[in-house]
């Protein structure tokens, strides 16, 4: 059986990166990544907006490249 995300249901966690005023802020929810193997992501300013889902594999890249970037 396959689980279904609802990401209006979802625990999201805010990157620690993300300032309080807005700005680059990205969003997961590891409960289903933790579940399913598939990290889902968005873009914190649009909670209702388009979510990504990520291999825990390409997540992990999507970190690695963004301390990358912030370096």
């Amino acid at each position: 059986m396959t689980s279904v995300f609802d990401p209006k249901t979802a625990i999201w966690i805010k990157s620690s990166h993300s300032g309080p005023d807005g700005g680059e802020c990205v969003e997961w929810a590891p409960a289903h990544a933790s579940t399913t193997g598939t990290v889902p992501v968005r873009d914190s300013k649009r909670s209702d907006g388009p979510v990504l889902m990520l291999s825990t594999t390409a997540f992990t890249g999507l970190v690695t490249l963004a301390k990358e970037y912030a370096a």
